[in-house]
């Protein structure tokens, strides 16, 4: 469920499909993520969690695999 969560944040913020979800996509590895991007996947990261996340970690998120370690701080297991 939270993987599901996790996931559907990255589809919909950067607009992207299922497949392009893993170890290859990092932070500018496709044109939607952007700076702006970045931040829009932060709030729905966010949203989908109800958390806040701290300055720290959303400059860290640099990849999908990175933030699923990120997540565990928040005690939100995938």
């Amino acid at each position: 469920m939270n993987l599901e969560k996790y996931n559907n944040a990255f589809t919909t913020s950067l607009d992207i499909t299922d497949d392009l979800l893993g170890e290859q996509l990092v932070y500018q590895s496709i044109q939607a993520w952007d700076s702006v991007g970045h931040m829009t996947l932060i709030a729905a990261i966010e949203d989908a969690f109800d958390i806040m996340m701290d300055t720290e970690d959303i400059i860290d998120l640099s990849s999908y695999e990175k933030g699923k370690e990120i997540m565990k701080k928040y005690e939100i297991e995938m």
